[in-house]
């Protein structure tokens, strides 16, 4: 009835343009967070555990908007990162304070999501470094690039795919960078 009345002064073509782009707003929605819950690999296998401590740190995440697009925050990539070294036990612990024997530190450098589309893919780059905490020798640094594609299966609404694909494409950054890591000879 609303749209009716707001769109009675236009002429019939006019009117259905509007009730479509009402309709395309409507389902669209708006941007939900990514969680850290969803960017934990559920199958992540450590080659080599490390009996050492480790504190993580990460930089270059945004919070998520919500007329934007699903964006990372720090906090929620570091809480992924460190549920999944506490559940592949690539490390004895996390510790939080400056007691940690290494440092890990990643920086997320971009994060390319598309605005269109039927489904989408977003691509990802994350600088990694894991550091000596003592001598603050860096142990291991790589630049590592994952991509995740959601599709009209994965979820009907176009922000909720951007989000799972959003998600994914972590998901798949944080596996690559602990499998590396859990291959180094510490």
């Amino acid at each position: 009835m609303r749209v009716r009345a707001a769109c009675s002064g236009l002429a019939p073509g006019s009117r259905r343009l509007a009730v479509c782009i009402l309709a395309a707003l409507a389902v669209a929605g708006c941007a939900s967070p990514v969680t850290h819950q969803m960017m934990v690999p559920a199958d992540l296998v450590a080659t080599r555990t490390h009996p050492e401590t480790v504190r993580v740190a990460v930089n270059g995440g945004n919070a998520t908007d919500g007329m934007g697009k699903s964006q990372i925050s720090n906090e929620e990539f570091a809480l992924a990162l460190q549920e999944a070294i506490t559940r592949s036990k690539i490390f004895s612990r996390i510790e939080p304070g400056p007691g940690a024997q290494y440092l890990l530190t990643t920086q997320i450098v971009t994060l390319d999501q598309p605005s269109v589309g039927f489904s989408f893919t977003v691509k990802m780059e994350v600088g990694w470094t894991l550091t000596r905490a003592d001598t603050g020798k860096i142990v291991w640094r790589e630049s590592i690039r994952s991509e995740f594609t959601a599709g009209a299966g994965d979820a009907f609404a176009g922000v909720t795919r951007l989000r799972i694909a959003t998600e994914g494409a972590a998901r798949a950054n944080i596996a690559t960078g602990l499998g590396k890591i859990s291959q180094l000879d510490l």
